[in-house]
């Protein structure tokens, strides 16, 4: 059946509009869906001493999501990467800067507005068990969603509607499932009834934050090919958020690698991993289990270069956060403000000095 023919009578119509191509950089038609821009995110803290500081959580990010596209955030603990999701969820507000969605910037407070927009932005979370409720039968827990949004839906509308998102969630048959409880299910399929929740509201963007690292690594590709199949099928843009860059390659049509609080380098998905610039994602592909690092010499590509310690956002550098940890750091990288370099050839783009002497890529700030 098709999508035209699933969808629910007052059900609103899928994103139009122009879209990137799966594994292509946008174009200038394309229309973001939801952005951040020069986005900051300043918490109050305590050092080791117990004296305040402001924790830099985000400290001027811009990020672009697309429809039909899906776009990674790599990075380790402490970069930043959840902050972003909770912000896009309107769980943070920025300290600076501003998200927009459809290119109107996001002003809601209450009302008609919020619903609106918690509808068309939905976020699926780590733990499956944790953002569901084990008491209630996956029945009421999609349909309750269903009928919260949609209301005036009929129940047999509403009952055909959840059965239909089990489907698209590849809990088949539904009614094997739609009478059980989350405690009954597996770890895999319970987040595939996180996400069959996350689309009873026909949303134009998905978060997903770590949706596959409590999983087994039997079922983490089952997860992966779900949110593939709904790229493809429903053109919803989706931010899958991970620190393995060996999911975001297989998954992706751009990653964007976070550290300290910054998008440090960003691309087209196989740029970065063929071709990776700033030091520190060298360093998370030395540690990436992924066999195309190797060419058939049985060497490593791309060499360890320093070993993971906490970021600390505590401190108001000027420069960049990675540098006491790179190998060829300059006295610059800390004095100066980071700038950002692009290629000329494609949409890769990267924050560090090392771009400076490369022919193809031009200073932009």
């Amino acid at each position: 059946m098709s999508t035209s023919a699933r969808r629910a009578p007052n059900m609103p119509a899928p994103v139009n509009g122009a879209a990137p191509s799966a594994h292509n950089a946008p174009g200038e038609t394309a229309v973001p869906v939801l952005e951040a821009r020069d986005v900051h995110v300043h918490f109050p803290g305590t050092d080791s001493a117990g004296r305040p500081v402001t924790i830099r959580a985000l400290d001027g990010v811009d990020l672009t999501l697309y429809p039909g596209q899906i776009s990674s955030l790599v990075g380790e603990s402490g970069s930043g990467k959840t902050t972003i999701a909770r912000l896009f969820a309107l769980i943070y507000r920025p300290t600076h800067g501003e998200i927009l969605y459809k290119g109107k910037p996001i002003r809601v407070r209450g009302g008609r507005a919020e619903r609106a927009y918690y509808r068309n932005v939905q976020l699926i979370y780590q733990d499956p068990f944790a953002s569901l409720n084990g008491l209630k039968k996956v029945r009421t827990i999609i349909s309750r969603v269903v009928k919260i949004h949609f209301p005036r839906l009929s129940r047999s509308e509403n009952t055909e509607r959840t059965a239909d998102l089990l489907e698209k969630a590849n809990m088949t048959p539904s009614s094997r499932y739609l009478d059980r409880y989350p405690t009954d299910l597996s770890g895999g399929q319970r987040q595939r009834i996180a996400i069959a929740r996350a689309l009873a509201v026909d949303p134009d963007v998905i978060l997903a934050d770590e949706p596959t690292s409590m999983l087994d690594a039997s079922i983490r590709l089952d997860v992966l090919n779900l949110l593939k199949d709904l790229r493809e099928s429903e053109r919803i843009a989706v931010l899958y958020i991970t620190h393995d860059i060996a999911s975001a390659r297989y998954l992706s049509d751009r990653i964007h690698v976070m550290y300290g609080g910054k998008i440090i380098e960003e691309g087209p998905t196989e740029r970065i991993i063929s071709a990776p610039l700033h030091p520190y994602t060298k360093l998370l592909l030395s540690a990436a289990p992924d066999p195309a690092r190797f060419k058939g010499s049985g060497k490593l590509t791309h060499e360890p270069i320093a070993e993971s310690r906490p970021v600390d956002n505590s401190s108001d550098i000027r420069g960049c956060r990675f540098a006491e940890r790179c190998p060829v750091a300059m006295p610059k990288c800390t004095t100066e403000a980071l700038p950002l370099f692009r290629s000329t050839h494609d949409s890769h783009s990267v924050q560090c000095w090392q771009a400076e002497n490369a022919a193809e890529y031009e200073r932009q700030s």
